[in-house]
């Protein structure tokens, strides 16, 4: 079985702001189109058009309905988000810290790919030494060569994180783009995962999860980040920021419970918003 390597100081990984998340599925076409000539090419597709599709996609967005919650919620178990919020039960709390005040049903797209776990169980079942993880920055990889299919890694993944390419016999996984994040020919900007990079409303963050000063710690401590099924102790290095509390707009019947509508103060805008405004209201 494949051994890990010491704990590193660096670990790169993804912050996936499940508040923003329209479900638009650009980290998965964008995620597709790069890989698809990069470090893990070729990502087939059979019958793409056909009544049974299959492909390998690294990542892949689920979306759910969350019921409506009438009374508040003293903890709710954001441990582990896909219990708790990917459930289209009528008793599934609403995703996020200690509520308030009730919380209308919602619409939760939940990414899903590699986490890069810390104590990654794909890794120490690996009988041929495919599957490995990276001491210099903490990257779970595959190293096709010696991959041998025969899927010990994707049942021993409670994520269902890997891919198995039947085309070429071989496991495949998130790379974290490292063609992209390490190229030096491309602008620093762009070097970011393809998913980061085509997310529209930036509900995905790449960065040093290893560093408390970037920018990713930041984020997951000011929105309370978490890991998905924590109980398991894999410690996946990715962490996924919980929806905020929602507030409904439509009457609800609580009279003078009913939380106040906002106003604008039109008189308060600048003369062109004044104008739009007025537009926008006849």
């Amino acid at each position: 079985m494949t051994g890990l390597p010491p704990p590193s100081k660096k670990k790169l990984g993804l912050v996936i702001d499940l508040d923003t998340c329209v479900g638009c599925h650009a980290c998965a076409v964008s995620c597709k189109e790069w890989n698809a000539g990069g470090f893990a090419a070729p990502l087939t597709d059979e019958q793409p058009y056909g009544k049974e599709p299959s492909g390998v996609w690294f990542n892949r967005v689920h979306s759910y309905e969350v019921a409506a919650q009438a009374a508040p919620v003293e903890s709710l178990p954001m441990a582990d988000p896909v219990r708790s919020c990917g459930t289209a039960s009528a008793a599934a709390p609403a995703c996020g810290s200690a509520n308030a005040a009730p919380q209308p049903a919602m619409t939760l797209h939940f990414p899903r790919s590699c986490l890069h776990c810390e104590q990654p169980a794909c890794v120490t079942v690996c009988p041929t030494g495919a599957s490995y993880k990276r001491a210099e920055d903490g990257i779970v990889l595959v190293d096709e060569d010696k991959c041998i299919g025969c899927k010990l890694c994707s049942w021993a993944c409670p994520y269902g994180a890997r891919e198995y390419s039947p085309v070429e016999g071989v496991m495949k996984k998130c790379t974290l783009c490292i063609d992209r994040i390490y190229n030096e020919n491309l602008e620093e900007s762009e070097r970011q995962p393809a998913c980061v990079q085509a997310c529209p409303t930036r509900a995905r963050h790449f960065g040093d999860l290893g560093d408390p000063e970037s920018a990713v710690s930041k984020l997951v401590a000011e929105r309370g980040g978490v890991d998905l099924m924590a109980s398991l102790g894999y410690q996946p290095t990715n962490k996924y920021l919980p929806p905020r509390p929602r507030r409904d707009g439509g009457g609800n019947g609580d009279g003078d419970n009913a939380p106040a509508a906002e106003t604008l103060d039109s008189k308060a805008l600048p003369p062109v918003l004044r104008w739009l405004d007025k537009v926008l209201s006849r």
